[in-house]
């Protein structure tokens, strides 16, 4: 059902300061910040050979991110994002096996352009995953 991991989410308190260690000190590619309102963040991507690394930071006052950061001052690992083939199949498929997803279970548009959805992480280990259609 899953594909292949598409990048691992890391929310940080300052993202040009994050950005920077990414860039400078690692040496790694990193694309320019964007904002996703919807969402509550801004994002970016670092860009490794066989995944991507986001880094994201808090948009608002509302921002998912920002009570993440109260819960974890320091950041740290927020997501991890899998490609899916039909990410209605998908879903409807993890939820007749008990899985939640969350919000209105419906896909929004993610960073990427494409359609995503979040399943609740109780369900996968302690582990907030997000779906990607590919």
């Amino acid at each position: 059902m899953i594909g292949r991991l598409n990048h691992v989410a890391i929310a940080v308190r300052d993202l040009g300061a994050a950005t920077a260690v990414y860039r400078d000190t690692l040496g790694a590619h990193v694309s320019q910040p964007q904002a996703l309102p919807e969402h509550g963040v801004t994002v970016v991507f670092i860009e490794l050979p066989n995944t991507k690394i986001e880094l994201l930071a808090p948009l608002g006052e509302a921002s998912p991110i920002a009570r993440f950061l109260e819960k974890n001052p320091d950041g740290g690992m927020h997501h991890i994002c899998y490609e899916v083939d039909d990410i209605l199949a998908t879903r409807d498929q993890l939820k007749q096996a008990g899985a939640r997803v969350l919000g209105d279970g419906q896909p929004k548009i993610g960073a990427h352009g494409k359609p995503v959805l979040f399943l609740h992480p109780k369900d996968f280990s302690g582990t907030l995953v997000e779906l990607e259609q590919v």
